[in-house]
């Protein structure tokens, strides 16, 4: 993925997903749950590569900055809850994804993830 339309034509395949473009700026897009509005990925152009900030897990967090160069605290965020993932190429695709998936569980509301459970 090196993308931007790669990387919101996965995140919309999460499901219950939309994309947005609130600001000004319209570099930014945020994709976001379709019940709680919770953003779970801010794609965005810097520096001539497409990044992608993700929320993850603590453990994680130190984990994907340290294997790899191009996942550093995230641009713009909280540096304790979101990474960005620069797509220079050298992240592996099943790692992009990896950390994708990680951020939208993270973002769900927990309506929606009982009703996947089958629970109300």
């Amino acid at each position: 993925m090196k993308t931007r339309e790669g990387a919101i034509s996965y995140c919309l395949c999460m499901g219950d997903t939309y994309e947005d473009y609130p600001f000004r700026d319209k570099n930014w897009t945020l994709m976001r749950h379709i019940d709680n509005k919770k953003v779970f990925a801010w794609i965005f152009e810097k520096d001539d590569y497409i990044w992608i900030n993700v929320k993850c897990q603590p453990g994680f967090l130190e984990y994907y900055r340290q294997i790899y160069h191009s996942v550093v605290p995230a641009f713009h965020l909280n540096k304790d809850h979101w990474n960005s993932i620069i797509l220079d190429g050298t992240v592996s695709q099943e790692d992009i994804y990896e950390m994708i998936k990680q951020s939208y569980m993270l973002t769900k509301s927990k309506s929606e993830i009982n009703q996947k459970k089958g629970r109300h």
